[in-house]
């Protein structure tokens, strides 16, 4: 007789738009949840107030104005735990968290990052847009523009933080930064590039498709958790050095 094996499910939760910070403490709290199993894999999908975020390989010079200046035009700054360079996030981007427990025949971070650009160039496939990997480089691309980026963590097996697509994103707001450390390339999205506004919900519901393809996990969107209340002064770490 043969073992019937269960897909394991991935619970998707559509939480608006969300400041960064309180987004944060809630991944860290269902990660440690998902890591000890007494959560659900879960997929959120958002969109954040504008933010600028450092990875763990953020090089001095990447960030081309001063704290000062974002917090005079409204945006927020957050070191954070995740792989990768500088980034921003906000209004027309959609930014997808997977906390997923890999499982033992899954445990390849390279095949992870893999899936996960697997899903934005299938997902940006849907609307027309043929997009593409450059090796070496994370993310996904249109010619020399970056229509997407990933930037993950994963401990104990255990995946956090994730990808950013930009739907109808402000790309003047990357001028304040050297996306992702890289210099002469620029960055796009898929209102640019289609002439035409897109419906962030229809991205999402292919984000959800894709995902569970890749993924090899059966999908069922639920209500979105409330954000925990945190004093958002105390949720910016202090300055870190970055090699």
């Amino acid at each position: 007789m043969c073992a019937i094996t269960l897909q394991r499910s991935l619970k998707v939760e559509r939480m608006g738009r969300v400041p960064y910070g309180p987004m944060l403490a809630l991944q860290e709290d269902r990660h440690q949840q998902v890591r000890e199993g007494t959560a659900e894999d879960t997929l959120f999908l958002l969109e954040h107030d504008p933010v600028i975020t450092l990875g763990k390989n953020t090089k001095d010079g990447n960030l081309l104005v001063s704290e000062e200046f974002l917090t005079q035009r409204g945006f927020e700054l957050f070191r954070t735990g995740r792989g990768g360079d500088i980034t921003y996030h906000g209004p027309g981007q959609i930014v997808g968290y997977p906390i997923v427990k890999l499982q033992e025949e899954e445990r390849d971070i390279k095949r992870y990052v893999g899936y996960l650009e697997e899903v934005l160039i299938r997902t940006a496939y849907d609307f027309g847009i043929k997009a593409h990997r450059v090796d070496g480089l994370r993310g996904i691309w249109v010619g020399n523009e970056k229509l997407a980026a990933i930037g993950v963590r994963i401990a104990e097996w255990t995946t956090m933080h994730g990808f950013a697509i930009n739907v109808s994103t402000n790309l003047d707001d990357f001028r304040m930064i050297i996306p992702c450390g890289l210099h002469g390339r620029g960055v796009t999205s898929m209102e640019r590039l289609l002439g035409t506004p897109v419906a962030l919900s229809e991205v999402e519901d292919r984000l959800v498709f894709h995902a569970s393809q890749m993924l090899d996990r059966e999908t069922r969107v639920v209500e979105p958790t409330p954000l925990p209340n945190i004093d958002p002064v105390a949720t910016v770490p202090p300055a870190e050095a970055h090699p």
